[in-house]
């Protein structure tokens, strides 16, 4: 798939070089409407400087700021172990240099969005609701998607294009609600000498007002048209990795049926989920309007597929369903012949998969918005606030005083060397107290999280990096 990767840098650098431009245009007509004399030269000035900050930013900082504006908080494996073995099965199937950081986002809705600069560097970002709603083949087949974005070195191109997206709707939004504001003041026509210059003013002023509406319309359609091949090839992809379309493609379904509305989500950042967070209720988004394909083409796409998990096989799925002119995967992928057999369900012949309980989904998201979950000796389970500041607290069902852990656990390990101030950490225990989640302090002071579902032995404190061993 080397040509799919040198195909989608290519493309990136095209989408650079045409937003950019689109960016200095937009500049020019915005600054020759306000100054009739070396305005628009200023305006590319400002454009250029804009257009090279937003690049560093994207490059550099992009991932945060999508990550951040998201509200996608990182966890540890302790908080969700079944996600971080998906996570890690699909970086080793997918041959990635590097375990991609985990993020939840404490979001109803179900879907889930990759980013990152390079492979090396990357992080998928779930929500809560997709934790709730998928079985393990579902959740497995979302993940293999989105490595597939990070392995065909799509992470780069969609945060980039949501960041420089963004700037030019910023830009166009600012100069169209001062002119609204302003109420059209009459000096920004003036030439200074002719009629025939102010009437020259007077058209610029009108091309920089029509420029500001179509610069973020041409954007996003040229950033639409770039988008929805890679979808397609995602999917390819994680069918590849997984060797089970239907996983995917029943999780495709949950997503798109689902009714809950995301919170925090921009025009900006919504191409880069699985599926476009921005559907309208009971209506289907216009498909020229669409950085995605239509969910139901995609699903009828991968259930077409009988013949194999290679990509060979999802081509002649994709000409079955969109024409047998139609392509989707490059020559160098059609290449390898090599036949990857369709597996079978998980639990297939076995136990049926289960279904996560809607009490462990609501302690997964006080987990990751820092409350504390401490056992009474009756067995009452009590979740604490983040911002509780008591040593300890009554327990509303039998009256005991339970203890807020501050570095409460016992040394079993070797001490510090007080003559050498050795940087060796002293080894600690925990012994849980039931099968649900619990809170518990390092012996640094800081609160380490384990889930119900958790099956280490061991936790490492992300702090001070003490290894605490888990009874």
């Amino acid at each position: 798939m080397w040509e799919l990767i040198q195909q989608n840098r290519t493309k990136s650098l095209v989408l650079f070089v045409l937003m950019g431009c689109c960016l200095v245009l937009l500049g020019y007509f915005i600054g020759a409407a306000y100054m009739p004399k070396n305005g628009g030269a200023a305006g590319i000035t400002i454009a250029l400087a804009l257009w090279l900050v937003l690049s560093l930013i994207s490059f550099f900082a992009g991932d945060s700021i999508v990550l951040s504006s998201s509200g996608a908080r990182e966890i540890t494996r302790d908080i969700h172990p079944q996600l971080f073995n998906i996570v890690e099965e699909m970086k080793i199937a997918g041959s990635l240099p590097a375990m991609p950081k985990i993020y939840v986002i404490d979001e109803a809705a179900p879907n889930a969005f990759a980013t990152g600069r390079k492979p090396e560097k990357a992080a998928i970002a779930v929500t809560t609701g997709l934790l709730s709603r998928m079985n393990r083949d579902e959740l497995q087949g979302v993940i293999a998607h989105e490595t597939s974005h990070i392995l065909n070195r799509d992470i780069l191109f969609m945060t980039f294009a949501g960041v420089m997206l963004g700037g030019i709707v910023l830009i166009s939004e600012v100069f169209l609600h001062g002119l609204w504001f302003s109420g059209g003041s009459s000096r920004r026509y003036r030439s200074g000498d002719s009629k025939d210059g102010g009437q020259a003013q007077v058209v610029i002023m009108i091309v920089a007002i029509v420029f500001a509406i179509l610069a973020p319309i041409l954007a996003r359609l040229l950033y639409f048209a770039i988008s929805r091949r890679r979808e397609y090839l995602a999917d390819a992809s994680a069918v590849r990795l997984t060797r089970y379309p239907e996983g995917l493609a029943s999780a495709l379904e949950k997503i798109s049926t689902s009714s809950e509305d995301m919170r925090r989500v921009s025009k900006a950042t919504a191409p880069l989920y699985i599926v476009n967070p921005l559907k309208a209720k009971g209506m289907k988004m216009a498909d020229w309007t669409s950085t995605h394909p239509p969910i139901s083409e995609r699903i009828r796409i991968l259930r077409a597929i009988s013949q194999g998990a290679s990509l060979i096989a999802y081509q002649e799925a994709f000409g079955a369903v969109k024409g047998k002119g139609a392509r989707v995967i490059p020559a160098s992928g059609l290449k390898d012949t090599t036949p990857i057999p369709i597996r079978l369900a998980s639990g297939a012949g076995a136990e049926p998969l289960k279904k996560p309980k809607r009490t462990d989904l609501g302690d997964l998201t006080r987990a990751i918005n820092g409350f504390l979950f401490l056992t009474c000796l009756c067995g009452l389970k009590i979740k604490v606030p983040p911002d509780f500041k008591k040593a300890s607290l009554p327990c509303p069902r039998c009256g005991r005083t339970v203890s807020v852990p501050v570095a409460e656990l016992a040394t079993v390990g070797a001490v510090l060397d007080t003559v050498t101030q050795s940087a060796a950490q002293p080894l600690s225990k925990y012994t849980r107290k039931g099968r649900g989640w619990e809170s518990f302090a390092c012996a640094c002071g800081n609160t380490l999280q384990v889930s119900p579902t958790s099956e280490s032995t061991s936790i490492t404190c992300g702090k001070c990096g003490r290894e605490t061993v888990i009874k």
